[in-house]
């Protein structure tokens, strides 16, 4: 009998249809159903979410059931589920999330290949913006990688035997945060983490009653500030201390102080609740901050990170909320030009800065040779009155451009790095600016794949100064227009437009989009070749590249065919066919094999083809005539004869 290889470990409770939403991403996996084992816990449900999970038990026997009295919390059901598994690995999954079909078989064998005590597959959300930790994959890392920090829920999959030999379980009962507890001792303890991002294996979705959205739950009664002192202090016993700004203990610290404290004092929450509950956070953060954070840890904060820590810390709450009035006003602006196609990805120039709530660009002001930063922005902010210095411009800023599938919501990232740099703005004054090359390959974006069919959206995630935006990439062009020429890309059509509200988005197989007006021209004849060409102004190869080959179909006929450069150097094409076709007389469809609209439309008489039409080519009766004798064997005769 085969081995376990990896047990997953379901808690559920009152769960009702999202069981049934689930099960097949489960139980469809690629990995075949006897090396694996899904694990349900039911927490003491009183709906039908423990029948729900008995009858997959029944139809499958790699599904097992466990119960136990009702905890109200998830870390109780994992570790019972825990404590029945048998597998090599263990991989965690929420009720209301999916696996990708493929995710198990290949998590363990990345697992496997690289001998990890923790694997980290690529997650895909309907609720969160994407992590840079998922843009590469990484065979062996150990928690020097700080971006771990950036994925703290337990959808991730752990060697057993690592779990077991440091005692790892989550806190049971109400514990806000178990998840983050169980991770980071993870991380602090593994000797080998690795990082799959080339295939989506998680997907963290939405629920349609909002019962798993937990970004703004907030109750201090089940020991919320309690619960990250705890959190802290487990990070900084596995840590050395140091003064250092980017000390591990300190670039650790950084996210609990970031996430957790931070965000008492800014937008939207500041702003958001009621002034009398939210000063009480307020001051419960401060406490936190003073007695548990190293001052390292604020001062290697981005400047307008630091000025919130500084307000916080000296229990300025008014300063607070004037600041997360002022930067909730800052908008991330992004400037595309140069969009073309060269060597089959689509490029463009990217350009990405911050504006202040007035429209104008967020400045840093030079004096006494220091940097400042801009006045504009810190009007009204009390203890600003004599500036805020600006230490490192460049302290954690970066911008990177993501694609996001508009239909699964994955998010993918192309090739090219955004450089950011310091550009003179006149008058003693400077501004921050991201800046670099989109290279979108639509045959490689997908964690080395081709794209998905569908329609796929291209944004820009900015952090400067501390201020993070998500920007839809714009440029000039009209909305709903072509952006760039449709390309032929693997045999498929990838068409760049800019959707209704003028962001860059790629239609790639038409799933939305259609080809636009064509030629109507019928095609020169290429006797020398034996075949027949159709000039296709929609069409981009790229310039100088050689001829590609090609299958098309014509009615039910699989033909091959070539796309070369056209006269013009390549920025058109011409689409070329054999002369002889064995198909009946008529205008046939001529398709690419994964796409239906017709690239193009072939007439054919007695086996031969005539020529090539554009599909708004309209022929008049002159034309049908010429068709109907131009393969008469007659006609032929005088016309050589002529033509001698």
């Amino acid at each position: 009998m085969p081995r376990v290889k990896v047990s997953v470990i379901v808690p559920v409770y009152n769960t009702g249809k999202y069981v049934d939403e689930c099960a097949p991403s489960l139980l469809g996996q690629s990995l075949p159903a006897d090396e694996y084992e899904v694990i349900y816990v039911d927490d003491g449900s009183t709906d039908d979410t423990l029948a729900r999970v008995e009858k997959l038990a029944g139809l499958h026997p790699n599904v097992q059931v466990h119960t136990r009295p009702n905890s109200g919390w998830p870390g109780a059901p994992r570790n019972l589920g825990m404590r029945h598994a048998k597998g090599e690995y263990i991989q965690f999954v929420d009720h209301d999330d999916t696996l990708g079909p493929e995710a198990l078989e290949r998590l363990y064998e990345h697992a496997k290949r690289n001998d990890a005590d923790v694997v980290l597959g690529k997650m895909s959300s309907t609720m969160v913006r994407p992590r840079r930790l998922f843009r590469h994959t990484v065979d062996a890392c150990t928690i020097e990688n700080d971006e771990l920090m950036q994925s703290m829920t337990p959808h991730k999959m752990f060697r057993r035997a690592f779990v077991e030999e440091h005692g790892l379980r989550f806190p049971e009962g109400p514990w806000f945060f178990e998840d983050m507890l169980f991770v980071s001792a993870a991380y602090l303890k593994a000797e080998r983490i690795s990082i799959l991002t080339d295939y989506p294996c998680y997907y963290w979705m939405k629920r349609d009653d909002g019962g798993n959205n937990t970004q703004h739950r907030f109750d201090p009664r089940f020991g919320f500030w309690d619960n990250v002192r705890t959190i802290v202090r487990q990070i900084k016993d596995g840590t050395e201390a140091s003064d250092d700004l980017d000390a591990l203990q300190n670039r650790l610290l950084h996210r609990n102080y970031h996430v957790e404290i931070l965000s008492r004092t800014r937008e939207p929450e500041i702003l958001r609740e009621d002034p009398a509950e939210q000063r009480e956070r307020f001051e419960a953060a401060r406490k936190l901050a003073v007695e548990e954070f190293p001052p390292a840890v604020r001062d290697g904060l981005p400047t307008v990170s630091r000025l919130r820590a500084e307000l916080l810390e000296r229990g300025d709450f008014d300063g607070a909320v004037a600041l997360a009035e002022r930067v909730r006003q800052v908008k991330a602006r992004s400037v595309v030009g140069g969009l073309r196609w060269e060597e089959g990805r689509l490029v463009a120039d990217v350009t990405l800065d911050l504006l202040r709530g007035d429209g104008e660009p967020l400045v840093l002001v030079e004096r006494d040779g220091k940097r400042w930063l801009d006045p504009e922005l810190l009007a009204g902010v009390p203890g600003t009155e004599d500036g805020w210095e600006v230490r490192d411009p460049f302290r954690l800023a970066y911008a990177e451009l993501v694609v996001k599938d508009r239909d699964r919501e994955d998010w993918w990232y192309p090739e090219g790095d955004l450089e950011v740099r310091l550009e003179p703005a006149g008058e003693g004054r400077s501004r921050l600016i991201a800046s670099g090359r989109l290279l979108l390959d639509p045959e490689r974006l997908a964690g080395g794949r081709p794209l998905e069919r569908g329609v796929h959206d291209v944004w820009a995630y900015v952090q400067l100064l501390g201020v993070d935006r998500m920007v839809r990439l714009t440029g000039d062009g009209t909305p709903g227009a072509p952006a760039a020429g449709p390309a032929l890309t693997g045999g498929r059509l990838a068409l760049p437009y800019w959707t209704g509200s003028g962001q860059l988005a790629l239609d790639v197989d038409q799933r939305q989009r259609r080809l636009g007006p064509d030629t109507a021209g019928a095609a020169a004849e290429n006797t020398a070749r034996g075949e027949r060409s159709l000039p296709l102004p929609f069409v981009a190869a790229g310039a100088g590249s050689p001829a590609a080959r090609l299958k098309v179909t014509v009615s039910a006929l699989t033909v091959d065919a070539e796309l070369v450069p056209g006269e013009d150097g390549g920025t058109t094409a011409v689409l070329r066919l054999p002369a002889r076709l064995k198909l009946p007389a008529g205008r046939h469809p001529v398709s690419l094999p994964k796409t239906d609209a017709p690239l193009a439309y072939a007439v054919v008489r007695d086996g031969s083809l005539l020529r090539l039409e554009g599909p708004a080519h309209q022929a008049g009766t002159g034309r049908r005539l010429l068709d109907a004798v131009a393969d008469n064997r007659q006609v032929r005769r005088v016309r050589r004869r002529f033509g001698r």
